[in-house]
């Protein structure tokens, strides 16, 4: 079996697929993607594809080996993208060829379904409780939010006690009977987050995401000891490499690469193997498209210390699309009781509605993050 052809569709609300196909037929979806940068990762996948026509698709790892170490420059987000999105379709040829899902390629399942979690109260959390009321109706109790707006470098005591209130609003309507983690989003700074960490530890958040951004994780340790929230990052971070140090200095209980940012399933794989190893969870970012929940599932349901599965049905950015528009066997991505059960089609379970990619291809939203500014008129993270 040879490759023969890549092809990119950019679609909507921010994604973008992949197709490989081959001599054989058979044919492998990805989704090679920076939200905000999708055209810079498609050019990158086409330089990729320069080198992948031609050559045997089974062979995954000599081919991922290629791309990385093939070339002089190497990593960051967008050539791991472009990476992580062509290993997602090879392993899609390789379970198609071998007519069986991915997770028995990797070992076979050590779970029978993955708990989700959902996305509530958009970029300025906001309407939190009847979006958790919402989905309570619907079986899930887990959810993620962002703890706060713009956090200057030095914030003043009334930043933090809004930021505050919005979650104890939460446990004050709900109790106890949900579960949620709280994205900083990298909107604070070292400075800021041992305080704001202080004073959300009585409300119980599962989690905290990124409590400062990836270039400060120098700080995660610092932080995690002074503080009973599990702290969780790795969106962010792009190889084994960079988690490899993190794990060595320690402070986060939870690692969460993106499959479709990280060096797809072949790296992701790893990266959850390197976390076990430190007793640290696995729990990977994905508030993208279909295919990359389903080749996160595949990680999941053979990754022991995997607990917790981010989607998107719902989420603020889906403007124009949601998670299974495109996807052909819906019913397979079913959540029932906050769980989804292992796809059970062969390569990663997705059967893509290419017609209506190609459709939606034709006029694609050029998708870009805000820029936001403080109150003195400097950049704030968003």
């Amino acid at each position: 079996m040879k490759i023969t052809r890549l092809t990119t569709y950019r679609v909507a609300p921010r994604w973008m697929f992949l197709k490989i196909e081959t001599d054989e037929g058979i044919t492998g979806w990805g989704e090679p993607v920076i939200e905000g940068r999708a055209r810079t990762v498609e050019t990158a996948v086409q330089e990729f594809g320069e080198t992948l026509i031609g050559k045997d698709p089974s062979r995954i790892n000599d081919l991922w080996q290629t791309m990385y170490r093939g070339n002089f420059y190497r990593g960051g987000a967008i050539l791991m993208s472009a990476i992580a999105g062509i290993d997602q379709a090879l392993w899609d040829i390789k379970g198609k060829a071998l007519g069986v899902p991915v997770y028995e390629l990797l070992g076979g399942k050590v779970r029978d379904r993955m708990k989700v979690y959902s996305w509530v109260g958009g970029d300025r959390p906001g309407d939190i409780v009847n979006d958790m009321q919402r989905l309570l109706e619907g079986g899930i109790d887990t959810f993620k939010l962002n703890g706060c707006e713009e956090m200057g470098l030095l914030d003043s005591p009334r930043a933090v006690d809004e930021a505050v209130a919005k979650i104890a609003a939460v446990r004050d309507a709900l109790g106890m009977s949900v579960s949620f983690g709280l994205d900083f989003h990298g909107r604070v700074s070292a400075p800021m987050a041992k305080t704001l960490l202080a004073a959300l530890e009585p409300y119980r958040p599962l989690f905290v995401e990124e409590p400062v951004l990836a270039e400060q994780a120098e700080h995660y340790p610092r932080l995690a000891a002074a503080t009973s929230i599990p702290l969780a990052a790795g969106e962010r971070m792009y190889s084994r490499f960079e988690f490899k140090r993190v794990l060595q200095e320690g402070g986060i209980a939870i690692l969460q690469p993106d499959l479709s940012h990280a060096g797809g399933i072949t790296e992701c794989h790893k990266i959850a193997s390197m976390a076990e190893a430190y007793d640290v969870a696995f729990a990977p970012h994905c508030p993208l498209g279909p295919v990359a929940l389903a080749a996160c599932l595949q990680i999941d349901f053979v990754a022991h210390n995997a607990v917790l599965q981010e989607q998107s049905m719902g989420i603020h950015y889906n403007r124009g699309a949601e998670l299974l528009d495109y996807v052909i066997n819906k019913d397979d991505f079913r959540i029932d009781e906050g769980h989804i059960r292992a796809l059970p089609k062969p390569g990663l379970g997705v059967e893509i509605d290419e017609e209506r990619v190609i459709h939606a291809s034709q006029n694609p939203p050029d998708w870009h993050n805000p820029v936001w500014r403080h109150a003195d008129g400097s950049v704030a993270e968003w």
